[in-house]
């Protein structure tokens, strides 16, 4: 036989066990019990100061969530599919352990507000985790970048050579990404941190609560201004997809790299064994697995994303039951996001770095092309003929094999009298490197400077938290 329905009083017939089972939730958004237990407290306490319910009522009440709570963190409390959701699951334990005075606890407020707030503290109790994790990775890239100021390796546009960079300059492009991340976070923390509890269904209850009260000991910063808005906003839960689909972009691209890296035909990074697996079959093989998997899950944290942008696309105010939708792609983001993050911050700690490997993919690239056409332009030569003319050196250079390097002094004399043997010198990719002092540049001055300034901010940053 059915269970009754904490709602059923309209209703003259029940559906079957699985029409029940198609609109629960409680599958997934058991993950909210504490913030329900958490929002209900914050509830039932302004209610008493309010003196909507009775102080011996709203004691009973209080007693019995904090048993639950104590109960949930122990393991031992247990949900049903009867009971739809999180909420209705709560109240019927909350009845259960201190009867029918349970059911004053819904006073002025709906499930509408009540699921909004949950997921608001939810989204809010894990930003911070996120932006913890996320300046753990940017600290262990400051740390290798340090240790690789003056490690020489190829840049790359078009996966092509273009100039020689310092590899502390490669790292600290990174960590600037994910500072951006960082801030995207901090700011998404804004839109999380208003509480629409007391909304109630869609229009706010005729029962004389204080919201500013629920918000306050919720540590909410203000309560939402318009009840409708309140009950069908999940901005804050799209702009939490949104940047983590940034942030899983960023992971790709380094995971993508690092995998390159690795290959037997860069040879520039060696993974540790830890962030690495074998092959049942190849004996030789030592397998990016970690930075693979990285790479892949960013595919499931952008279809969260679209998910939750579709279900929201055509919805009319206030709350509709699509809304039950939004929350699993949240939670599958965060335990996508948190572990990928740590996972990053391992492999970058203990990477091993091939200098030399790095250094040699220098000098026979003609990665110093751009070096020969600025000099020639010191030199008087307008730039494009500089270009032009150092284009005919490398084709030429390709099909005998002669590096930029190697030219006889004597052929440098004849493109320019005023040429001199310093030339060489300028060629040379620590050289090239050396000399790219401008503000942002790969100059070792400059990466040094990069290296202070993300000091400063991480510092900054541990200072506010």
């Amino acid at each position: 036989m059915p269970i009754k329905k904490m709602w059923g009083g309209r209703f003259e017939q029940a559906g079957d066990q699985s029409i029940d089972e198609f609109g629960a939730s409680i599958s997934f958004d058991q993950e909210m019990a504490n913030e329900d237990i958490m929002g209900s407290l914050a509830h039932v306490k302004m209610l008493k100061q309010t003196g909507i319910l009775a102080s011996d009522d709203a004691d009973q009440i209080i007693a019995g969530l904090e048993n639950l709570q104590n109960k949930l963190a122990a393991g031992e409390l247990h949900f049903t599919v009867e009971n739809e959701d999180i909420h209705m699951n709560i109240e019927a334990l909350l009845t259960a352990e201190i009867g029918p005075v349970a059911g004053k606890l819904h006073t002025g407020r709906s499930r509408n507000d009540q699921v909004a707030t949950d997921f608001h503290l939810y989204v809010k109790e894990r930003l911070p985790l996120v932006i913890k994790q996320l300046k753990a990775l940017q600290g262990a890239l400051v740390q290798q970048a340090e240790a690789n100021v003056e490690t020489i390796m190829p840049g790359y546009t078009h996966m092509q050579h273009a100039q020689p960079i310092s590899y502390g300059h490669y790292l600290m492009a990174y960590f600037q990404m994910f500072q951006r991340d960082v801030e995207r976070f901090q700011f998404n923390q804004q839109h999380t941190s208003i509480s629409p509890l007391g909304a109630a269904a869609l229009a706010g209850t005729t029962f004389p609560i204080d919201r500013q009260l629920t918000s306050d000991l919720l540590g909410f910063d203000h309560p939402y201004a318009n009840s409708l808005d309140a009950v069908s906003d999940r901005d804050f839960a799209l702009e939490f997809l949104s940047n983590a689909s940034i942030l899983m972009m960023h992971l790709s691209r380094l995971a993508e790299e690092i995998i390159y890296w690795c290959s037997y035909e860069f040879g520039y990074l060696e993974l540790s064994d830890a962030y690495s697996t074998g092959s049942s079959i190849m004996p030789q093989k030592k397998n990016p697995d970690i930075a693979e998997l990285i790479r892949g899950k960013t595919g499931r944290v952008y279809g969260d994303l679209m998910g939750l942008l579709t279900v929201m696309k055509g919805l009319p105010l206030a709350y509709n039951k699509d809304m039950q939708e939004d929350k699993e792609g949240v939670f599958d983001a965060v335990k996508t996001i948190l572990p990928c993050l740590k996972m990053m911050t391992g492999m970058i700690k203990t990477l091993q770095v091939k200098k030399d490997q790095m250094a040699y993919a220098t000098q026979h690239d003609f990665s110093n092309a751009t070096e020969l056409a600025d000099y020639l332009a010191t030199k008087g030569i307008p730039f494009r003929k500089a270009h032009e003319i150092v284009g005919e050196l490398v084709l030429k250079g390709l099909k005998t094999g002669v590096d930029l390097a190697d030219i006889p002094f004597e052929q440098y004399q004849q493109i320019n009298p005023q040429i001199d043997e310093t030339v060489y010198e300028v060629l040379k990719p620590t050289v090239a490197v050396q000399r790219r002092h401008s503000l942002g540049g790969t100059g070792f001055d400059q990466v040094q400077k990069q290296i202070q300034h993300a000091k400063a901010i991480l510092k900054k940053q541990d200072a506010e938290d």
